[in-house]
């Protein structure tokens, strides 16, 4: 496909998911099976094209004065790209499968685009109705820190102490150019060129062998944190997948036990060749079983229960960035009664003087601080951990993690601007005993 095609190609793929509401990767796929001769270069190009846009969907929207695909499309080659207007005319030459030639607003939007006298919003690209949660967390800064959640993320991996030292896995994957992680001892990350294409990764004999798995450094130290002890007893209890479970495991060096339950056993179908993959022998699966509640017998001995909630995904908005544009306010009330109500439960498998270990991917108060102020406030029994005890766990790099991080009476949070993780929310907490 030409340069020209791609551009009309992903104006399409652009009007279809906003139209349908749809995730950018289904239309994506969907597009690819319509058009098969759009070979494996093609898709990438569209995929870079679309989420490009998507990251700045606001203010190219404000620059160009429409909502319309082609326009967005158009803006994001001027801001994002730098695209100059005669490039981008060349491009919309009216040809076959090319765009219609540009018209004179456009030619003027594209020649001189700027964001004066946007709103905070539109500067940080992001929805409106999230202005408040987020300048309720960073006042003046949102701007800024949503932006930095508009950058494209970097590929981050956690090494499996179960299999291989960070050192070594670092020299088998040299050809990729891993770079030591900031802040976690088992993470490497992998910067990305200008076209955002990931390498294949789960092809790497690394991968294969279970050394290394895909996961972000801000996940890697929300379990750091709760700091599983090896031999004791553990419930993951929003297991899912089990991104959470390994690294917990490998924490473990596979001593002691780790239950890993969620409420939905189709979250739960990766696990199972996950574990075999990482050498993982402490878990223990608990799934779902109609009305018989299977962790009962659990109830009061747990040392650590981890809660990876589920959440609005706001702080990982860089891997996701179509997602920030679907989510409502009713999915955001939807959530917080959601985590309110397993949070409760995680408190029936704390043992006295255990701790309850509560992380999302967000970065609203409604689903952060708030969800532990009100758990503070019907078990007085559990109070949190300051985060200048918890970040120990890192060792020394735990301080410069605390003063980089927004430090709450609740808990951590973590950004791109702050941390250059995706954002995260760790609170820490214990049961009297």
């Amino acid at each position: 496909m030409t340069p020209a095609a791609r551009l009309s190609a992903a104006i399409e793929i652009l009007g279809d998911l906003i139209t349908r509401r749809r995730p950018a990767g289904d239309a994506i796929k969907d597009w690819g099976l319509a058009h098969r001769f759009a070979g494996s270069g093609d898709r990438a190009a569209l995929s870079g094209l679309v989420f490009d846009t998507l990251r700045r969907r606001a203010s190219c929207a404000y620059v160009m004065g429409s909502e319309e695909p082609r326009a967005l499309l158009l803006g994001m080659l001027a801001t994002v790209r730098g695209q100059d207007v005669e490039a981008i005319a060349k491009l919309c030459d009216g040809a076959r499968f090319a765009p219609a030639p540009l018209t004179e607003d456009e030619r003027a939007r594209l020649a001189a685009p700027n964001l004066d006298g946007a709103a905070p919003w539109v500067r940080g690209d992001y929805p409106q109705w999230l202005d408040g949660e987020l300048k309720a967390v960073f006042g003046e800064d949102r701007v800024e820190e949503a932006a930095a959640l508009s950058a494209r993320a970097p590929l981050d991996m956690r090494v499996n102490t179960l299999k291989a030292k960070p050192e070594d896995v670092s020299a088998e994957l040299a050809h990729l150019s891993p770079e030591p992680g900031r802040w976690s001892p088992l993470a490497l990350r992998i910067q990305l060129g200008a076209d955002g294409k990931q390498p294949p990764l789960t092809s790497e004999p690394a991968f294969a062998k279970g050394e290394i798995e895909v996961q972000d450094e801000g996940s890697q130290i929300a379990a750091i944190l709760a700091a599983p002890v090896p031999g004791s007893q553990v419930l993951d209890l929003c297991a899912g997948a089990g991104g959470k479970t390994l690294e917990l495991a490998a924490l473990m060096d596979n001593k002691g036990q780790l239950y890993a339950h969620d409420s939905d056993v189709r979250r739960l179908k990766p696990i199972h060749e996950r574990l075999q993959r990482a050498g993982v022998r402490n878990v223990q699966i608990r799934a779902p079983r109609g009305p018989v509640d299977v962790l009962a017998d659990l109830e009061n001995l747990m040392d650590l229960v981890l809660v990876d909630a589920p959440c609005t995904g706001t702080g990982t908005w860089r891997r996701n960035p179509d997602a920030k544009w679907r989510v409502r306010p009713g999915a955001l009330a939807e959530r917080t009664a959601e985590q309110a109500a397993i949070l409760e439960q995680a408190t029936r498998f704390v043992r006295p003087g255990g701790r309850l270990a509560y992380v999302t991917c967000s970065l609203l108060e409604a689903e952060n601080a708030a969800q532990i102020r009100a758990l503070l406030a019907k078990r007085p029994d559990f109070s949190v951990i300051p985060a200048t005890e918890t970040v120990l766990a890192l060792g020394s790099r735990g301080l410069a993690l605390r003063e980089a991080a927004l430090d709450l009476p609740e808990g951590l949070l973590l950004t791109p601007r702050r941390t250059g993780t995706d954002g995260f929310f760790i609170s820490v907490m214990k049961r009297a005993g």
